[in-house]
This record gives structure tokens, sequence and C-alpha cells, in this order.
């Protein structure tokens, strides 16, 4: 069985305590593979590591930094079929979904920083008594990046990327229950040519390693994705160090679809937007609000393209969902089944673990899952499932879906289904969430802020933001 090994200093080690942890394929339910057990030793070692690249790193001329990056892009894009198998083997997600999405992103990521940081700019401030202001914008040290199991290579990449760019070096943290495509990535790096230390891979438990880069006193910025109560956790331990944070957290986002909406688009994307990745995306939609002219017809007709889902083996071409990503979130998933239920809702589609045949027969398949007759402020629609699981409830007026919409301690994404350009204004500007999305979903321009409001996080990533947020500002002030 493979051992995966940490990459610190530029070379694959074990963990110093020899001590490893299972790694399960969710959709088959078994051990595949073994991930370091690491602890604070290991992250102390891979934080020298990185002390001591990040002088040269950060004086490498911003071209040198640029061209190593975009050689790894290229071997990303090199290796799409191995890195997608290792994906949807490690996840449980579509295979084909690795491969159109997941891994093309990962390079897309280091792409466009690599090319992004060759024209980042600071600004000057000329002063009418003949002073000039300019503003210097420095790497900061050694970053702590800790990314979650979703989506993992996209979301690893997408905050060490920006931050090895800058000039930073970095101490990065892949999800314990996905960490093999990090591993590879690791195998890469040192065939881009990546010089030692400046990208160190600690593989291992939250409480262990994600604490111990978060305390860790030469680690001065944490970019951190995953739940609410870890960002809470992590706000508690760094906030009073004094570290510079981004939190970008969980989210119970609203799919809200006007009586003037083009019907087909609406309902076409919903059904995506709802179960793509299990439902397991930060920003799919989860409480879908259907003005009440169409319900009905919206809810028959979306849940009879539900049904037609299929779910099955990833690795089949026309699974469209896999397995949840472990065992616990599987049971989780299910038991707020079974609190919507109590709620007084119905399940119209779903509700159920499915069972499937052959080699994948102890995997964690879940029925995608319609519920209605819940009230907008019941748990089931007040706290993020993070799986395959939606609600469905008719509304009447802007006022009150807006009410509904907002009614979370979430604001991560929304998205709005209306051909009335005012009203698609005067809603956008109303919903208290980072993105909203109107007549499409999931769209993204890498350029553009990426975050949300509330208990869904702090700070932006994305665009030339990521490079405010992994560098210091200095203002030069030179009187003429």
């Amino acid at each position: 069985m493979e051992k995966i090994k940490n990459y610190i200093n530029g070379e694959l080690i074990a963990p110093i305590k020899g001590e490893y942890i299972d790694n399960f394929n969710p959709s088959k339910g078994e051990v595949y593979s073994l991930i370091p057990d690491s602890d604070e030793q290991d992250v102390d070692l891979a934080t020298k590591a990185a002390q001591a690249a990040f002088p040269a790193w950060s004086k490498t001329p911003k071209e040198e930094r640029a061209r190593i990056l975009q050689k790894l892009a290229r071997l990303i894009e090199e290796n799409l079929d191995r890195l997608a198998e290792a994906e949807s083997r490690d996840n449980g997600k579509p295979l084909k979904l690795a491969k159109s999405v997941d891994i093309p992103r990962a390079a897309a990521n280091f792409n466009f920083y690599a090319t992004g940081v060759l024209h980042y700019a600071s600004e000057s401030h000329a002063m009418e008594d003949m002073a000039i202001n300019y503003t210097l914008r420095e790497p900061i040290g050694v970053c702590g990046c800790i990314s979650p199991w979703n989506l993992p290579l996209y979301l690893f990449t997408w905050k060490i990327a920006p931050a090895l760019a800058i000039g930073n070096t970095v101490v990065a943290k892949p999800s314990e229950v996905t960490p093999f495509t990090a591993y590879l990535l690791s195998e890469l790096c040192i065939e881009a040519g990546l010089p030692k230390g400046v990208l160190n891979i600690v593989h291992g438990l939250g409480h262990k390693v994600g604490a111990a880069i978060t305390k860790h006193t030469d680690i001065p910025v944490i970019s951190f994705t995953g739940g609410t109560i870890t960002g809470a956790e992590i706000m508690r331990t760094a906030g009073p160090m004094f570290k510079k944070l981004s939190l970008e957290l969980g989210g119970k986002n609203p799919n809200i679809i006007f009586d003037d909406c083009d019907f087909d688009k609406a309902l076409k994307t919903s059904v995506h937007s709802s179960f793509a990745n299990q439902g397991q995306i930060c920003l799919c939609g989860s409480r879908i609000f259907v003005q009440r002219g169409i319900y009905e017809k919206f809810k028959t007709e979306f849940v009879a393209k539900v049904k037609k889902l299929k779910v099955g083996n990833p690795f089949d071409a026309d699974s469209n969902l896999g397995a949840v990503v472990s065992k616990p979130h599987m049971e989780k998933v299910l038991s707020y089944v079974k609190i919507a239920e109590e709620e007084g809702g119905t399940v119209l589609t779903g509700g159920h673990q499915v069972h499937l045949e052959g080699e994948v027969a102890n995997g964690y398949y879940i029925a995608p899952t319609v519920i209605e007759g819940l009230t907008f402020d019941c748990r089931t629609n007040q706290e993020e499932i993070f799986g395959p699981v939606v609600t469905i409830m008719p509304f009447d007026t802007e006022e009150e879906v807006l009410m509904m919409a907002n009614s979370t301690k979430y604001g991560l994404a929304s998205t709005v289904w209306t051909e009335n350009l005012t009203r698609a204004h005067n809603v956008a500007a109303k919903l208290h969430t980072g993105i909203v999305w109107v007549n499409c979903w999931l769209v993204r321009d890498l350029r553009t802020p990426f975050g949300g409001v509330k208990n869904s996080g702090v700070g932006r990533e994305g665009g030339f933001h990521a490079f405010d947020f992994f560098t210091e500002p200095k203002n030069v002030c030179i009187k003429l």
C-alpha cells in the first residue's frame, strides 16, 4: 500500500515520528493508501525550510518566478489523466468532472498568477505642496495555506499560486481526506525546478498540522478555506498573534427564480448548481426559491430531471453523481434528511443512501434529494449540509424572497433568474452575499474578488486581491 510523503525543503520525506493514517477511496469504502500523521515537529521543519528559502525567492526576478510556475502549470496539463484519476479516486467525484474542471483549473491558477505578477503595480499620489507618495508592496515571508477536501487540487493551487508568484514561501496543508493530488503536485514541483523550501507540503490531521501552522510564531499569514467552525478556531488562535488572515468559509446559498425567467435555462442550470460534485461545492445553491406563478411547474420538472440523474461509479462516463467524500460525511448529510422530515418537510425525491453493486458496493453514495414544505428559518434551511440535498420553496414578492434569502448567518454566493434588468440590479444589490450570479452559475473570471460576508468568511481571494493579501504595503513619501 502506497505511503504518501511530506514535501519539505525540496524532498519527499516520511513524517518525523513515522506514523500514518488511513486514506479511503470513498467510491469503494476501502483504504487504498496511507497519509503521514504529521505534527508540530514536521510543521516546524517545513517552516525552517521556508524561512531559509524566503530571502532568495523574494529577490528572484518576477520573470523567473513566473517561468517556473508556468512550467509547473504545463506539467499539470501534461499529467491531466493521472491527476484526474487520482482526484476522482481520492474524492469520489466523477472522473469527467475532475478532467474538465478540477485539474484544468489547477493549471489555470498557476498560469494566471504567474502572468499576473508581471502586471501587478502599486499606487502613487502626488501632493500639491511638491511631495509624492508611492506604495511598495513587499512579500511578507512564510505563508500558511490550508485547503479543503471538496476541490482538492483546484483550491490548493488557488492559494499557493499567488503566494509563490508574489515572492513568499509557503507551508501548505491539504485536507487529510483528499491528499493525493497535493502529493503528486510535490513530485511535479521537483520536476519543474522549484527551489528547495519555497513550497512545503505537510500532510496530516487538522487538529495537529493545521493547528501547528496556525499557531507557529514564524508563519505571519494564514489563508484558510473550510468550515466556519474551524475558521472561528483559527481566528481565536491567530487573532491575538496579529496574523494576517483570509478565511473562506461555509455557505447556504439561495437560488432565486422569478416567474419572468428563461424557464428552460433556469431549470437546467438549477439542477447543475444543486448537485454538481454531489453538492459538495461551497457555491452550490442549496435553497431554491421559486416565484409562486411558476412554482408548481418548476417543482414538477425539476424533480423529474433530478430523478434522471445517475448515481454511480465515478469512473463510469455516464455517472452524474459519484460518492460523497467519506462515511462520516454521508451519515451527516443523511441525518439532515431526518431533521427535515421532523421539521415537517416532504422528500420529493432521494433522501436515502444508494447501494451499488460490484467493486463499489461499499461506497458512500447518496441519491440527489429535493425537500419541500419547510419554513425558511428551520434548521434544514439555516445550517450548511454540504451534500446532494436541496430545499424548494415558493415566494410572492421581491421583499419576501430577499428576507428569506438573507436570513441565514452565511453570505457566500447567490443566483438570480430574471429577464427584468431593473429587478436583476435591485435584487443583486440587496442580497447579502459576496457573489451574485444573474442568469448563470459558476461563471468565474479569475480577476474578480472571491469571498463571502457574515459567517462565510473574512477577506477576498482572486485577481490582484490575492496579491494584496500576500504582500505588505509600505508608503514612501518624498518631499521634492
